[in-house]
């Protein structure tokens, strides 16, 4: 999990496991692994907008209830604060998804058995 949250190759730990914000090379540049494996469609951006409206919604309703503000400061407070929680930790979260993958061996469902 360590080498997915660095953003690191799952195999060797080396080489860069992205190429670009988000977008995945072929393969490592260090030991070669095939990224093809890897597939963890909008599993990191459930967790960044569940963990972030958390936060958020939080925030300001205690904001609103404590100081009842009007509604350019809860746009100026809410808007940065949700780019941070949204953007900052979706990185690190698709490394872990996709270290979690390699490690548990991860594939497809097929099916198995004679008809």
């Amino acid at each position: 999990m360590m080498r997915g949250l660095r953003g690191r190759c799952p195999g060797c730990g080396e080489g860069r496991l992205f190429q670009g914000f988000l977008a995945l090379p072929p393969s490592c540049e260090r030991c070669g692994l095939d990224y093809s494996f890897a597939d963890s469609a909008d599993g990191p951006a459930v967790f960044v907008i569940m963990i972030s409206g958390f936060i958020v919604v939080f925030a300001a309703l205690a904001v609103e209830f404590a100081y009842q503000p009007p509604y350019w400061v809860h746009a100026a407070l809410w808007l940065p604060l949700i780019a941070l929680t949204t953007l900052g930790p979706l990185r690190p979260i698709k490394g872990v998804m996709i270290a979690l993958q390699y490690h548990h061996k991860a594939a497809e469902g097929r099916l198995s058995g004679s008809e």
